[in-house]
């Protein structure tokens, strides 16, 4: 992962970029010219796991518009603020982190939903078999391994605890601590947690083994929602508009394309994926992916998305109540997918994945 750029070293990063040059046809007001526009986009991995950005290059869907990984992340309040110091161009985290980076005055935009939850794609707090963890009010004093802190795993369990009647200095006692999501499963079965939230194919995994049980997940908390959305800065959307319309679109395409495929079919191409960026992973658990969940098709965002964690992060008193517009914090001005593009095919001449270069 790159050190932290300075703003005077950033802007000379952000010049070089923009020697390179995108061929794209639509163009917009206030940004320059397509042929100056970068084409080249930084981001984060996740161990283990397609993102969509990844699936959507290796489909072809981002035409000329490539991918350069820096380096993995297990934290999205840490990959949204590297997008917005200028680290990675574009990064993505549970939505109440981008309120609350929102506020702080980063300058970013939400652009794109790319997860969120459903009857496949959830999350789920464990506890062993024969854990005397039955009720919220057993969580008093329990540690809860979770993949970051300030961000979706905590908000459930926050919502979990007030909706089972904890007061706030009773919440406080139940301990999050961060746990890497691959190590998640072996913490909780050696005891080291009391509790460990597991998501899709780590947490299928984990039940095929046995010995564990849900004490409760976020579907069960909210039902279908999209949860977290993918941001870009502010200056790169403004230099740079045909490329974010490009990736933004490639990216909706890859949503919808996935959500049209058959299962199997997704699951290979994304083994596949995996296998050709030689990032020294196992594909084994890839097997139990079922949805990336995002609710709205293409990914568009609505308040909804939004507003609920303002709500929540107003009554927890992180923000002050109207401090932020939830129509202030992401726009689907670069969403361009339309229905049509349901029978697109991926592109011939672009199915290798760039992604490991």
């Amino acid at each position: 992962m790159s050190t932290l750029i300075t703003p005077s070293s950033r802007r000379q990063f952000l010049t070089l970029l923009g020697l390179s040059a995108v061929a794209v046809s639509c163009g917009s007001g206030g940004g320059g010219a397509a042929k100056d526009q970068a084409k080249t986009l930084r981001y984060q991995g996740w161990a283990g796991s397609v993102i969509l950005p990844e699936l959507a290059e290796d489909l072809g869907f981002l035409d000329d518009v490539k991918l350069k990984w820096v380096g993995n992340t297990i934290s999205g309040p840490q990959d949204i603020q590297s997008a917005a110091t200028g680290q990675v161009d574009f990064g993505g985290a549970f939505n109440g982190a981008v309120v609350k980076l929102a506020v702080r005055k980063a300058p970013i935009t939400a652009v794109i939903s790319y997860y969120g939850v459903d009857k496949a794609a959830y999350n789920g707090f464990y506890v062993l078999k024969d854990s005397p963890i039955h009720s919220a009010r057993d969580l008093i004093g329990k540690k809860v391994g979770m993949n970051t802190l300030g961000a979706h795993s905590e908000a459930m369990l926050d919502i979990y605890l007030q909706r089972h009647g904890l007061s706030q200095a009773d919440i406080k006692k139940a301990e999050p601590l961060v746990v890497p999501p691959v190590n998640t499963e072996q913490s909780l079965r050696q005891k080291q947690i009391q509790v460990g939230v597991l998501g899709d194919i780590l947490r299928d995994k984990a039940l095929q083994t046995g010995g564990i049980r849900p004490l409760f997940t976020d579907y069960q908390l909210l039902g279908d929602f999209s949860a977290g959305t993918y941001v870009v800065n502010d200056r790169f959307l403004k230099e740079n508009p045909d490329t974010a319309r490009t990736f933004v679109t490639g990216i909706a395409r890859a949503i919808e394309w996935a959500r049209a495929t058959p299962r199997d079919e997704v699951i290979a191409r994304q083994i596949e994926i995996v296998k050709k960026r030689g990032r020294n992973e196992g594909t084994a658990p890839l097997k139990y992916w079922k949805s990336f969940g995002v609710a709205e098709t293409a990914g568009r965002i609505t308040d909804k998305e939004f507003q609920l964690w303002i709500d929540w992060l107003a009554k927890r008193g992180d923000i002050e109540k109207g401090q932020v517009k939830a129509s202030d914090l992401y726009t689907n001005e670069f969403n361009a997918y339309s229905r049509k593009d349901k029978a697109d095919k991926p592109s011939a001449a672009k199915t290798t994945s760039k992604s490991g270069s």
